[in-house]
């Protein structure tokens, strides 16, 4: 494998996620580690990956939701990493798209083949299909902005926005979290007002007579509500 290829594994046993880093570099790929499902869900709205492994069972919710959810917003292949050999739970997972499903304990040997596997079979497919929301069809990819048939013209940072915005399985993002992930993450700290004025101009560039996307929550922060189309 190109040494390109990222993994993240979302596992909080510290010592098996530092023992499967250990294993994924040395196949000269990149392993990203998380110990939490918050933790996951903000490195995927920041970073591209080509795999996931996730456990089911973590300090601050389930695996087989977080796939649910991850599901619904990007098609990223991944395999479930669990301490259960249940039959019923085996095929929930498999059902939800998991591309296969590893009972600890594990052969180390085998893992790393099944990945290798993963991988090729998903090399010759696009790693994210445009998404579309109402009205709206967004290639975060390309990063290309359509309203209907009309392309849409943003600054780097309105469309940096959108693509946090698309990426938060509508969840409440707080002005808090994304001057963090826009501005703050690259030393260029800005107040509440530029916040607003940006995602205001986002939001008047995208809207139509029929979708808002954006819904402002007073006193928190934003909300994406676009339905997916």
């Amino acid at each position: 494998m190109e040494k390109d290829v990222k993994i993240l594994i979302i596992e909080d046993d510290e010592i098996l996620n530092a023992g499967l880093c250990y294993h994924i570099q040395n196949a000269r790929m990149l392993p990203v580690s998380a110990y939490r499902l918050e933790e996951a869900g903000k490195r995927l709205e920041q970073e591209n990956f080509d795999l996931i492994l996730l456990d089911v069972n973590l300090p601050d919710g389930n695996g087989f939701a977080f796939a649910e959810e991850l599901a619904g917003s990007c098609r990223i292949p991944f395999l479930f990493l669990t301490a259960h050999n249940l039959e019923e739970e085996i095929i929930r997972g498999l059902r939800l798209g998991a591309d296969d499903y590893i009972v600890k304990p594990f052969s180390v040997r085998v893992l790393m083949e099944k990945i290798q596997t993963v991988l090729r079979r998903c090399s010759g497919t696009k790693r994210a299909e445009p998404c579309r929301y109402g009205n709206l069809t967004i290639d975060l990819e390309n990063r290309l902005v359509k309203r209907k048939t009309e392309t849409i013209s943003l600054t780097p940072t309105e469309f940096e926005l959108l693509a946090v915005f698309c990426k938060s399985g509508g969840r409440i993002l707080t002005k808090e979290i994304l001057l963090e992930r826009i501005w703050d993450v690259r030393e260029n700290y800005v107040n509440e007002h530029t916040l607003a004025l940006n995602v205001s101009r986002l939001r008047n560039k995208i809207a139509d007579e029929e979708y808002e996307y954006i819904k402002t929550i007073y006193g928190l922060g934003y909300k994406w509500i676009g339905e997916k189309g």
